[in-house]
């Protein structure tokens, strides 16, 4: 049972980070998206003109992408909350009832993890050269939250078993 236990709490805490993070990005609007503004122009980066065709410069898309972001941040945090809903639900009975009940809380993490890896390493990381600004670099923060995000994954997957 501690392992269940485990597990619903790990879920219930990214899912109460993810909650955070979305909140506090619908209600102070403006200090995150100076971030993805920043990275989107590509204004602090070494402005190589080999990769400033990437830059975006449009207000209408920076706003885009950040409602994009948050949107995503939003459903992380249901898929996590609802799946560790359904885990506590079905805590104590047959373990191919509790491997069922994990999809949810699996597909929040790994909604979560995406975000991180694709959204902030990937995309803003590599494709917006993040890693060239002193300033607005996120990937620090991001390898934070994608570790977190990751170890919840692993052990959410992990595999029941019936106690005996």
């Amino acid at each position: 049972m501690s392992a269940r236990l485990s597990r619903i709490a790990v879920l219930a805490g990214v899912a109460l980070f993810f909650t955070l993070v979305a909140l506090g990005n619908i209600t102070d609007y403006g200090s995150n998206f100076a971030f993805v503004q920043h990275v989107l122009t590509m204004d602090t980066t070494f402005r190589s003109p080999a990769l400033m065709w990437r830059a975006i410069g449009s207000p209408a898309l920076h706003h885009a992408a950040y409602l994009a972001i948050i949107a995503w941040q939003v459903l992380t945090a249901v898929l996590c909350w609802w799946g560790a809903l359904r885990l506590w639900r079905v805590r104590r009975l047959e373990a191919s009832i509790v491997e069922h009940a994990k999809r949810t809380g699996i597909a929040g993490l790994t909604a979560g993890f995406l975000l991180y890896a694709v959204g902030f390493i990937a995309i803003g990381g590599e494709w917006f050269a993040m890693w060239q600004s002193d300033t607005w670099n996120g990937q620090d923060t991001a390898a934070i939250f994608l570790t977190m995000v990751g170890i919840a994954l692993l052990h959410l997957c992990g595999a029941e078993r019936d106690d005996p």
